[in-house]
């Protein structure tokens, strides 16, 4: 086999060069960090019945694209596949403005899906902005509604009147932490957010957050405890992992909820469970690859942000917007915590 080419299922897929009958498409082409991403030739996608071609616009970079990558998200399937898992575009045929989610090959020009995981672009909104929509900001109302803090909430916490709740949202920079802090700001609940900068936190102060706090040089739990007066928060939205788990549970007043969601660290979840009992507190899990799948759910959640998007008060923060030839350094940007909201490629 020539330098420089792969077999593809069948298919030869040569870097650089344009063969007919193929897209081009972010490939990882083994198991490793970001260096391993490819724009290659592979074939266009030839849709199943319930299916419809998707002329793929846009790709959002999530934490878990970088853990497909080096084989660790669950799920991923071997070397060689197409990355992307958050997409917006166009429907061949119709001309429909969709975003939508799937757990993997969306990084490239076409993409085969059924239409129950397709949902309409915000009106007025770019691809670049509806691909950075599905994860961030369905994964944050989620977070609210498992904590109870939604009004359509399956347990909603109930408090004594006049009680002014509160939100701990770790990587309040991230993609999903300026989600969470804009939903919060509409639920009028006070957030707090950690997050590595002080650039970072002052960006998240303009768009709505209360209390910013510097996880480098500040921890994170004693100063919760000083800025609450001893009384904790009512939620924390935990994507790190590992002793910060038993940090976050710390960080509750009486009957909170820790919504876990990732493990940025690595680590497994540690658990106070001593505090857990004293306080009555409770941890939840919350994966959206799972979630999807759910329907009827996912429709709900979309119809619940709609009146909020509608009005302007909702929209994806994006610092960075590369090109998908860029797919590696969008990778290293998000492993390197370098980024600010939503990282997008471009797709085409």
């Amino acid at each position: 086999m020539p330098s420089g080419t792969r077999r593809w299922r069948g298919f030869s897929a040569e870097r650089g060069s344009r063969t007919i009958g193929a897209m081009k498409a972010v490939v990882v082409t083994r198991p490793g960090g970001p260096e391993v991403l490819e724009v290659r030739d592979v074939p266009e996608p030839q849709p199943k019945p319930g299916e419809v071609v998707v002329r793929v616009e846009a790709v959002g970079i999530n934490f878990a694209d970088t853990l497909s990558t080096r084989g660790t998200y669950p799920g991923t399937p071997a070397p060689p596949f197409i990355s992307g898992r958050e997409f917006a575009g166009v429907v061949e045929g119709t001309g429909a403005r969709v975003m939508g989610y799937t757990q993997y090959g969306a990084a490239a020009e076409k993409f085969a899906i059924k239409e129950k995981y397709l949902w309409p672009q915000p009106e007025g909104w770019s691809s670049v902005q509806s691909a950075a929509f599905p994860v961030n900001f369905l994964t944050a109302y989620l977070a609210y509604w498992k904590a109870g803090m939604t009004s359509d909430a399956m347990e909603p916490i109930r408090w004594r009147d006049q009680h002014q709740r509160r939100v701990l949202i770790h990587a309040a920079a991230g993609g999903v932490g300026t989600a969470a802090i804009q939903i919060g700001k509409l639920l009028d609940i006070e957030t707090y957010g950690t997050a590595s900068s002080a650039e970072k936190l002052e960006r998240a102060k303009k768009l709505g957050l209360d209390h910013g706090i510097n996880y480098r040089h500040t921890d994170f739990e004693p100063r919760i405890m000083e800025l609450t007066d001893g009384e904790g928060v009512d939620a924390v939205f935990e994507m790190l992992g590992g002793e910060n788990t038993a940090k976050s549970l710390r960080c509750c007043r009486p009957f909170g909820r820790v919504v876990i969601y990732g493990t940025a660290t690595g680590q497994r979840h540690v658990f106070d469970t001593a505090v857990m009992m004293a306080k009555s507190l409770s941890a939840h899990g919350l994966w959206l690859s799972v979630l999807a799948k759910d329907d009827e759910l996912i429709a709900h959640t979309l119809q619940a942000m709609q009146p909020w998007i509608a009005q302007g008060r909702l929209h994806p923060e994006i610092g960075h917007t590369l090109p998908m030839e860029q797919a590696g350094e969008a990778h290293r940007l998000m492993l390197q915590r370098a980024n600010y909201g939503k990282i997008v490629l471009t797709i085409g």
